[in-house]
């Protein structure tokens, strides 16, 4: 059973270096690390707590976010999105980035891939014959190890690719066997996946078009979310445009972006 004391110890750690608040979650963090612990040998949670804080780059202190955080997301998830981007923004875009035909995307809570890869289908359907002279690569990061090795495998459940369209499905996924598809290579190499902590100062060269930061800032107290969003808006393209999760929002007097419609944003200018 985990004590105030190390569940306080874990909440702090956690909210400090990746800005996820779980103090309103100690069953999940208490249920989730105790098999963790039994199987490494550690008698209690403190002494698991001491390696992570020491190693902060040891695989010990990486398998406490992939253990704890939460992984939920499907292909075509909020499909409007993804009408919306083929309908107004790509072409804005089109033309945005015309003059180095260099569109940059960023799916920065990638998960297991799959929003990152249904933005690359998007893509690579709306550009048509042109997309050999663009590059449209999709940025996806997450501060996930686990979840990542999962999306560069590229490896999904037959139920999992059912809500995408039937040409789609032809073009970008083969199968392995009855259950399993793999994506192909045309489709693999439209995504470029890294880990990333959020929280972690911006490596970014260049201004993104269009970035995807959906159902992650739920995690996050007001504070530390429109630090993040303010780090994004500096980050965007002047008239980029920002998608968010369905059921969150921005407070419109906290940010500079504008409100176009709801979990859509765009950064001011043109």
């Amino acid at each position: 059973m985990i004590t105030d004391s190390e569940f306080n110890r874990i909440v702090v750690y956690v909210k400090n270096k990746y800005g996820i608040d779980l103090s309103k979650k100690r069953i999940l963090v208490g249920g989730r690390l105790e098999n963790y612990l039994v199987r490494n040998g550690y008698a209690n949670y403190d002494e698991y707590m001491a390696k992570v804080e020491a190693e902060p780059n040891s695989s010990a202190a990486t398998d406490l976010i992939n253990v704890l955080t939460t992984n939920h997301t499907y292909f075509m998830r909020e499909s409007e999105h993804f009408d919306y981007l083929t309908r107004v923004v790509l072409p804005w875009a089109k033309v945005k980035a015309g003059r180095d035909r260099d569109l940059r995307v960023w799916s920065g809570a990638s998960s297991t891939g799959e929003e990152p890869y249904t933005l690359a289908m998007v893509l690579l359907d709306y550009f048509g014959v042109e997309h050999a002279q663009w590059d449209t690569r999709v940025l996806a990061t997450d501060v996930s190890t686990r979840v990542l090795q999962h999306a560069t495998k590229g490896v999904y459940l037959k139920e999992a690719i059912e809500p995408l369209p039937s040409k789609w499905k032809q073009r970008y996924f083969k199968a392995l066997n009855a259950e399993e598809y793999r994506v192909t290579d045309e489709l693999k190499k439209e995504v470029i996946f890294r880990q990333f902590n959020l929280m972690n100062p911006f490596p970014f060269k260049r201004r993104f078009h269009i970035v995807f930061l959906r159902n992650v800032m739920i995690y996050f107290e007001d504070d530390t979310k429109y630090e993040l969003i303010r780090k994004i808006y500096e980050a965007m393209e002047p008239g980029g445009y920002l998608f968010i999760g369905t059921t969150e929002s921005l407070d419109r007097r906290k940010t500079q972006f504008q409100y176009i419609q709801p979990s859509i944003y765009r950064k001011q200018g043109t």
